[in-house]
């Protein structure tokens, strides 16, 4: 699913471009290895109320954006919970 959803790297910032059930896809201007674990938190809206979706996953490609880098995530585990 194409998206523009502020993400939360742990202290760092960055936007989802496309989110699935098995991974996602961000840009940040942070620097990343491939391979690499990351956290990774965004808030969703949804027809049930916000919820805050937090993921663990491994860093499986980096792209170069203009002065930004583009991430693809494929999670290990994911968990909703309610938005604060």
């Amino acid at each position: 699913m194409a998206a523009a959803l502020p993400v939360d790297l742990g202290g760092v910032a960055g936007v989802a471009r496309d989110v699935s059930a098995s991974g996602m896809f961000f840009e940040t201007d942070a620097s990343y290895a491939i391979g690499s674990s990351i956290s990774i938190a965004l808030d969703l809206d949804t027809p049930w109320g916000k919820v805050m979706v937090k993921c663990q996953g491994k860093i499986v490609r980096l792209e170069r954006r203009n002065k930004r880098v583009g991430v693809a995530v494929q999670f290990a585990e994911s968990a909703l919970n309610p938005a604060k």
